[in-house]
């Protein structure tokens, strides 16, 4: 006889007991004096055996287990079959014996075949679905593992496969889901739907439960300057998140270290335990503020003391700005090396063109506020000043050779040295000439010898000239020319204040208009034109100035009759002040230079006397 034949015979002949002790039951139940028909009788027995109603979860008792099937009695008058797999554990061996009782769910109490169809898997389920259900009703929370990462949050085996949303996860956001899959957590079912097995649970609710019971004991230690403990739970660019027991506080960067960082992960990682100071806090927003370096000293306090005005000492370049370098001297302690103090003699346009960060160098303390914490530095004065040095160096009046370096419109800078420029100015290039541009004169790149005309070592300036390189024509004019004297010139310029004379040699005067004629004169091209030769007289040399002042009145009529004319009027004290070549004069220079107000208050004399 075959295996299944054999476990066939044998539920039959077991069948056979069990309706044997349905029928001793029933009999039992009644006494020799109750008499009952048959049909009453067999009405019992079959009650006794129905009493297990499909769907519900019976306890059996494990008869037999095969390779595929495992044979349970449950109380009925067939046994339940169900797959060995059932019974199966992780590595695949069953793990059942005969006489094992079990719990199965009753899905069937006959199949076409006769047989009762039970599940084990089945019922466990049932259980499961059970528990959740009273999870679900009583708020109670219940332990999952998170399996996968799936659309839109996290799937969680709590006995049967949950959804957790990606926003119930945790308090705050969370971006790196899948670094919770494999992790045990606790939950609380929220949504429930058992005909479709949809099981929605958060772990946000459960945190948020936990936080407010932590959050009552930490309200009343949140005071400035109390120190607490407390675990990073976020890192931004600005700062760290930290968990202080029910409420979060904000590290900002600039409070986790007197040195300068660029990172708050240069300092922190997520999950470190470490001890804050807390620096303020908001009730109405709860909001706390919270400090790391606030646990060290200040580095600033007595670096006055520390660092005095003229030592050198050594720094790291920190960080670089369009107008310098920031040199930390030691951690929390920073200085400004401004990129006028860089060099002396290198012109640098940006500090990245002699400085990298995290340079070493040599500074020099200019400076200290320890009030503001500021710290003016010096590279340059690790060197010997050049402009000490040229300045012992050159003398006024000495000559030495440049190199023009640019041109600008007030003048040429020259190059004398490395790094060392000195200035041309326009007014310095010729005695005699109006230079309207350098580029007149020179050219960019030109070596020329100059003349030093003074050097201001603390202002770092040095003047040259070329006019000073030969002798100052208008110095020679002046010895060889009084005033009142007679000459002649040739009118190059005409203005509606007068006409300017070249006299020789470069040296020009100027004939106010109020000395072309006794007579009133409107416009000096009423009466000359540009390249007349004029006699004139000189009414006042000024070598300061580089001036002259002419007269041309009663000199032409004169000189045709060979008389020279009547005594011109002494010319006035004072020159005209301020004629220059762009052709303005004040109103008392021209009457101071005509004599008209001498002449006018003449007048009134003579008027006073006729009456």
């Amino acid at each position: 006889m075959g295996n299944a034949e054999h476990m066939s015979g044998k539920t039959a002949v077991e069948s056979s007991d069990v309706e044997q002790q349905a029928i001793s039951d029933v009999a039992i139940a009644f006494s020799d004096e109750e008499m009952l028909d048959d049909a009453t009788f067999l009405q019992l027995i079959d009650q006794s055996l129905q009493e297990l109603v499909e769907g519900e979860v019976v306890k059996g008792r494990v008869l037999e287990v095969g390779r595929d099937e495992v044979i349970v009695d449950i109380g009925y008058k067939s046994e339940g079959i169900m797959r060995s797999a059932e019974f199966a554990d992780k590595d695949g061996k069953v793990s059942i014996a005969p006489g094992d009782e079990v719990e199965v769910l009753l899905e069937r109490c006959e199949d076409k075949e006769g047989n009762v169809v039970v599940s084990r898997e089945k019922a466990e389920k049932m259980k499961v679905w059970g528990k959740i259900e009273d999870a679900y009703r009583s708020d109670e929370l219940i332990t999952g593992l998170v399996v996968d990462r799936v659309k839109g949050g996290l799937a969680v085996n709590i006995g049967v496969r949950a959804f957790l949303p990606g926003s119930q996860v945790d308090i705050r956001p969370m971006r790196n889901l899948e670094s919770m899959v494999d992790e045990e957590i606790l939950v609380k079912v929220i949504k429930l739907n058992k005909r479709r097995a949809n099981v929605v649970v958060s772990r946000k609710v459960v945190l948020e439960a936990e936080r407010a019971e932590e959050k009552k004991g930490t309200l009343t230690k949140l005071v400035a300057g109390n120190i607490l403990k407390g675990v990073v739970k976020n890192i931004t660019d600005y700062g760290a998140f930290v968990d202080l027991g029910g409420i979060d506080g904000l590290l900002h960067i600039t409070d986790m270290s007197w040195g300068r960082i660029a990172h708050p992960t240069e300092i922190l990682d997520i999950g470190d335990e470490i001890d804050v100071a807390v620096l303020n806090f908001d009730p109405e927003r709860e909001r706390v503020s919270l400090g790391y370096k606030q646990r060290m000293p200040d580095p600033w306090v007595g670096v006055s003391e520390k660092y005095p005005a003229g030592a050198r000492i050594p720094g790291k370049v920190v960080s670089l700005t369009n107008y310098g370098a920031f040199v930390e001297l030691e951690a929390g302690v920073e200085g400004l090396v401004h990129i006028s103090e860089m060099s002396w003699r290198k012109r640098i346009q940006h500090p990245s063109k002699l400085l990298e960060v995290r340079d070493e160098v040599d500074v020099v303390i200019l400076d200290v506020d320890e009030d503001s914490r500021r710290i003016s530095l010096g590279m340059k004065q690790t060197e010997p000043n050049p402009w000490r040095v040229i300045a012992d160096k050159y003398e006024e009046g000495n000559i030495i050779t440049g190199r023009v370096r640019n041109l600008t419109d007030f003048g040429a800078f020259v190059e004398v040295g490395e790094g060392i420029d000195g200035l041309i100015h326009i007014s310095d290039m010729s005695w005699t000439e109006r230079v309207e541009h350098p580029s007149e004169v020179l050219q960019k790149g030109e070596e020329v010898e100059v003349a030093v005309l003074s050097v201001d070592a603390e202002r770092q300036r040095l003047s040259l000239g070329l006019k000073q390189l030969g002798p100052n024509a208008w110095d020679n004019y002046a010895e060889e020319h009084q005033q009142g004297e007679v000459v002649e010139g040739k009118v190059t310029k005409l203005t509606n204040f007068g006409a300017f004379l070249d006299l020789g040699d470069g040296i020009e005067g100027l004939v106010h208009v109020s000395e072309i004629s006794d007579q009133h004169i409107k416009d000096p091209a009423d009466e000359f034109k540009v390249g007349d030769s004029l006699k004139v007289k000189i009414l006042k040399i000024d070598t300061e100035t580089k001036k002259i002042s002419l007269s041309a009145k009663g000199l032409e009529a004169s000189a045709a009759e060979g008389d020279p004319g009547p005594e011109a009027p002494e010319a006035p004290a004072e020159p005209l002040t301020q004629y220059q070549q762009d052709g303005k004069v004040s109103l008392g220079d021209v009457v101071d230079l005509s004599g008209l107000g001498e002449l006018s208050s003449g007048v009134d004399e003579e008027t006073e006397e006729e009456e």
